[in-house]
């Protein structure tokens, strides 16, 4: 059953008395201080670490760092602090790049500028894609080609300075075959003139090497009939291999007290001596 009411002196019902809040004793009240001492310390000590931590009721401070993007430019980060040290964001600022003139080429032939074409990739020519002839000028040449015609070595086009640049093409009679270095012809004839000097003396070496092809083809066909000749003889003349039969001819006495008797081959004139019993 609940408690009855008490009733006031006018008869009034009165509600319940209200608790008297407890009193704290002397040793919770040194234990609440002692934590709050602690957290105030923990606190001072946080913001000592982060001197970009802004202070309590401050503004929040911004510090910048440069950190190297390993992309040839450097990267701003800016750290912003709040109060009280819980927020924090960073901010990455980008410097825009600095604009680079492009660096145009003049072509040798319109005299205009370009920017690149295959002959200037391809073989450090200044010709632009649309004076580029090749059927002309700039036709391309196999090394065997270029060997030949110009009288050129090995060592004129890859050692001698500067070397003479080359593209790689697969070889069109057989892909499995090693690729086909191909060189400008341009360059090559100038290549040419360099080692001999001038256009008269690359033309009297390369008759020299012409009358020295044709002997040698000569003495290659002469060599080839006389061994001819000796094989059509030796195959109709055959050695006679048969014995020597004597034929000789009359007898002669030579002794008739001992009957000694001599004949004569006719043909080799060989003798023979001998006795009749």
């Amino acid at each position: 059953m609940d408690p009855p009411e008490s009733q006031g002196p006018d008869g009034c019902a009165l509600g319940p008395e209200p608790n008297p809040e407890p009193e704290l004793s002397a040793a919770m009240r040194a234990k609440i201080e002692r934590n709050r001492q602690r957290a105030l310390m923990l606190r001072q000590a946080r913001l000592a670490s982060r001197p970009s931590a802004a202070v309590e009721g401050g503004t929040s401070a911004k510090v910048s760092r440069t950190i190297d993007s390993g992309a040839g430019f450097f990267i701003d980060e800016e750290e912003e602090g709040g109060g009280g040290g819980e927020g924090k964001s960073r901010t990455v600022v980008q410097e825009p790049a600095p604009v680079i003139e492009p660096e145009y080429l003049l072509c040798d032939d319109c005299q205009k500028p370009f920017m690149d074409s295959v002959l200037s990739n391809s073989f450090d020519l200044s010709v632009c894609d649309k004076c580029r002839d090749t059927e002309g000028k700039h036709k391309l040449i196999s090394r065997t080609e270029a060997k030949q015609r110009y009288l050129l070595k090995d060592c004129d086009l890859d050692k001698r300075e500067p070397p003479l640049r080359f593209i790689l093409k697969k070889n069109p009679h057989n892909p499995r075959w090693g690729d086909m270095k191909l060189y400008l012809q341009l360059q090559a004839e100038k290549r040419a003139l360099e080692v001999w000097g001038s256009e008269e003396a690359v033309e009297e070496a390369r008759e020299a090497r012409e009358e020295n092809r044709e002997v040698q083809k000569q003495k290659r066909f002469n060599k080839k009939v006389k061994e001819l000749r000796r094989a059509v003889r030796s195959s109709v003349w055959t050695k006679n291999t048969s014995g020597h039969q004597h034929e000789y001819g009359p007898e002669e006495v030579l002794d008739p007290e001992d009957d000694l008797y001599r004949k004569t081959c006719t043909s080799c004139g060989h003798e023979v001596t001998f006795e009749k019993m």
